[in-house]
């Protein structure tokens, strides 16, 4: 028995399993950030649902869907749990919502300059050791990119993504309404497009773009 967890224990990817630990963390740290940031700014405007309901926390627990985690690694996408709003509280409901939508995506590309300018911070000041390169490349290659993209995701006008509530902003009332009667279907859209690949190189290229632009803008 010693023997066979012996060679289990040596058979094991240490590496690879710390890589997908580091992703994991990554995109907790991402999809909390980005909730959370949604909740402050409903109840900036006046909507307490949020911080009622125990969602202006930074535990990652209060924000995750399983599923919508599984689906991240698996289809390239996912989602955590809706953070509740309330457009009554409003004194102008669809410029609250969209404002409120708006948050969590600039979260992310404000989350992604962080850790950049932090990228640069160890790249300067700290010593050469696994340690250090270890962060730097959590920081770079795993943090930053995974925030620009899931900040970027999230402004294409599909319901029920965050740039859908943006682009509602500026349509006829009757259109509004419309638009979000379908909100429960776009998740079918997007599994779709996923899997044709109809999107895939489009956004992937904006994401780059995007990362190399605050990239330059912090080195």
């Amino acid at each position: 028995m010693l023997h066979y967890l012996q060679n289990l224990f040596q058979a094991l990817d240490f590496q690879s399993m710390g890589d997908a630990a580091l992703r994991v963390a990554a995109v907790f740290l991402c999809l909390t950030v980005h909730e959370t940031c949604h909740g402050l700014a409903a109840y900036a405007l006046g909507d307490p649902t949020a911080k009622r309901m125990h969602r202006l926390s930074l535990n990652p627990l209060r924000h995750i869907d399983w599923f919508g985690l599984v689906m991240m690694f698996a289809a390239g996408f996912g989602w955590a749990k809706p953070v509740p709003v309330d457009p009554r509280y409003f004194r102008k409901p669809k410029q609250g919502m969209a404002l409120t939508a708006l948050a969590g995506p600039v979260s992310n590309l404000l989350l992604a300059l962080v850790t950049m300018l932090l990228g640069r911070l160890v790249y300067e000041y700290a010593p050469y050791t696994p340690f250090w390169d270890g962060l730097l490349s959590f920081l770079l290659l795993q943090l930053a990119p995974l925030s620009v993209g899931l900040g970027l995701f999230n402004l294409l006008p599909i319901p029920p993504l965050d740039g859908s509530k943006v682009l509602a902003m500026f349509l006829p009332d009757r259109a509004y309404v419309k638009l979000m009667r379908y909100e429960r279907y776009g998740i079918i859209v997007l599994l779709l497009l996923s899997w044709l690949g109809l999107t895939g190189n489009l956004i992937s290229n904006i994401i780059m773009a995007v990362y190399n632009g605050l990239f330059n803008l912090c080195f």
